[in-house]
């Protein structure tokens, strides 16, 4: 009896052992399955910033197929203008032809204090190189639903504006390869110069081939702890490209999400194909938090106003006069120093002779 208990003993220690170590096998392999799946989840796409903010996809502020938050009725929260047309794999702002405006609003204001949006968007058409136009513009503003002469939207506007622009206006730019991807903060006072291509009030960009490309085009816009950040996805890698870094960006809450185009003479296919916003949660200070319920108005720290020109003319003149009457009273007295001293030095030549 004491030799069978003892080998039903072993049996069933054998039995969980090998229930164990089965059981640890699958908890090793679901574990490793899901760090795969997280880290392709990760490098695929939707984010590569390494930092300490989570975010969560906010639908109510989201564009993608098929669209349905798209409408004319009170319970959409898009909706469309102008030429726009809602097909099943893109919003089409404006199609191949002459003198077109398109755009799509959000009906939401966005009260998130920190963000990142991705806007996927194919532009292409019949036109040669740099016979087509003209772009398309992506807005927070406070403004909305307004035509205007700025790929289809107003060109005096409250709030953030990122343009993607095809055509280059200015015909003197030679530094600048088109299409040329900017941005511009507004203060509901500075027009966006559409003739010289916003030249005088962006805060810069990049050049950014995104026109008859076959692969998917991108652009990813983030804004954290009052800092500016523009990326671009446009050469099929799904890799991000930095194009813009600008701290010391202020933005008001309330505003609203936008996207718009519009044709000329020239014209192409301007497709909005998803837009994709995610809430940033990212740790204040009550300072922070302070300042940001005190602004008002849109504003850029390291940008001058270019509405503030100082008349310097008059200025310079009298500026220039002192100079030349500081200069003149510098070398007399230099001459009238340097006379004493030679003076000086032949009473003392002579005295040595006596």
């Amino acid at each position: 009896m004491a030799t069978i208990a003892m080998k039903l003993n072993g049996t069933i220690y054998t039995t969980i052992m090998n229930l164990s170590y089965s059981l640890s096998n699958k908890i090793r392999v679901s574990a490793f399955l899901v760090l795969i799946l997280a880290f392709v989840s990760r490098s695929h796409g939707e984010n590569t910033y390494e930092d300490n903010s989570y975010e969560f996809l906010k639908r109510e502020y989201s564009l993608s197929k098929p669209y349905q938050g798209l409408g004319s009725s009170s319970s959409s929260h898009w909706e469309f203008m102008g030429n726009t047309m809602v097909m099943p794999e893109h919003i089409r702002l404006t199609p191949d032809m002459q003198s077109r405006q398109g755009a799509v609003w959000s009906r939401v204001p966005c009260y998130l204090r920190d963000w990142e949006l991705q806007v996927q968007f194919k532009i292409h058409g019949e036109g040669k190189k740099n016979l087509n136009g003209d772009g398309l513009a992506i807005w927070l503003t406070k403004e909305r639903m307004q035509i205007g002469q700025v790929f289809g939207s107003a060109n005096v506007f409250t709030g953030l504006g990122i343009f993607v622009d095809t055509y280059p206006n200015d015909d003197k730019q030679h530094e600048r390869t088109f299409p040329f991807i900017s941005a511009m903060v507004g203060n509901g006072s500075v027009a966006y110069d559409h003739d010289r291509d916003g030249r005088t009030t962006d805060l810069g960009g990049c050049t950014a081939h995104v026109r008859n490309v076959e692969h998917d085009t991108f652009v990813l816009i983030r804004y954290m702890r009052n800092r500016l950040t523009i990326m671009t996805d446009i050469e099929g890698k799904q890799e991000w490209k930095d194009c813009l870094d600008m701290p010391g960006v202020r933005l008001p809450q309330g505003y609203y999400f936008g996207v718009s185009s519009a044709t000329g003479d020239l014209s192409d296919n301007h497709d909005l194909v998803s837009f994709k916003l995610y809430e940033l949660t990212v740790e204040r200070s009550p300072e922070e938090e302070e300042e940001q319920q005190e602004l008002t108005l849109p504003s850029v720290d390291y940008r001058v106003d270019p509405n503030v020109h100082v008349e310097d003319e008059g200025r310079s003149i009298i500026t220039t006069f002192f100079i030349f009457i500081v200069s003149v009273v510098a070398l007399v007295v230099v001459i009238v120093v340097i006379l004493f001293l030679y003076s000086q030095y032949k009473d003392n030549r002579r005295k040595r002779f006596y």
